[in-house]
């Protein structure tokens, strides 16, 4: 994979983070019925974390604690609720990623925005795309993360991974994605977000 390409795909395709779209997805992506008309959906952002390898570009992710009340044990982007006080979705993301991984601001370049992503749990989730150079350090909020790791872009930006699976939630069937990497099951909403970036970046425009 040319990283060259990747980063300059990056910076003309996403969203600035001064004028992001309404583009949207959803759990609805795979489900039209999933989502009932009446949900409240409350605002969030997370960092979607580009860390520039010499080796080869690789995303971060975060597995939660099984302690916290919010999707625990799941792999997710670090992130989580706007709070009144924060300026905006970049502002969001960064300190949530702080509060939870200890990756500073300074460590990250933010580039931009992509689809804001609705979930069946009630949240309206804007992902923010930041690079980030090697030679960081993570401290652990251990009531909230209990590790993180690293996929390769090679493989996250691969169609042939992105799985489309059925499982049961409160009695219906939901079909969702799936992108199984060295014994962690990325799903859900983290893995749709993987896939709307894939499609944001190499999709031909209409």
């Amino acid at each position: 994979m040319n990283w060259i390409d990747i980063e300059s795909r990056l910076r003309a395709k996403l969203d600035p983070l001064d004028r992001i779209t309404d583009a949207q997805r959803s759990d609805r992506d795979l489900n039209p019925d999933w989502l009932p008309p009446d949900i409240v959906l409350r605002p969030a952002a997370v960092l979607a974390p580009i860390v520039m390898r010499p080796e080869g570009w690789t995303m971060l992710f975060t597995q939660r604690a099984e302690e916290t009340p919010a999707h625990p044990g799941q792999i997710s982007f670090p992130g989580g609720r706007v709070q009144a006080s924060d300026e905006g979705p970049l502002d969001t993301a960064l300190r949530e990623t702080f509060e939870e991984i200890g990756l500073e601001r300074d460590r990250i370049e933010p580039l931009g925005a992509f689809d804001r992503y609705e979930t069946g749990t009630g949240f309206r989730i804007t992902p923010v795309v930041g690079l980030i150079r090697p030679g960081f350090e993570l401290k652990l909020d251990p009531r909230e993360v209990a590790s993180v790791f690293e996929a390769p872009l090679s493989f996250l930006f691969n169609p042939a991974n992105h799985e489309r699976r059925e499982g049961e939630w409160r009695g219906l069937k939901r079909a969702y994605y799936a992108m199984p990497y060295e014994g962690h099951f990325i799903w859900g909403a983290t893995a749709g977000m993987v896939r709307a970036l894939y499609e944001r970046l190499f999709t031909p425009s209409p």
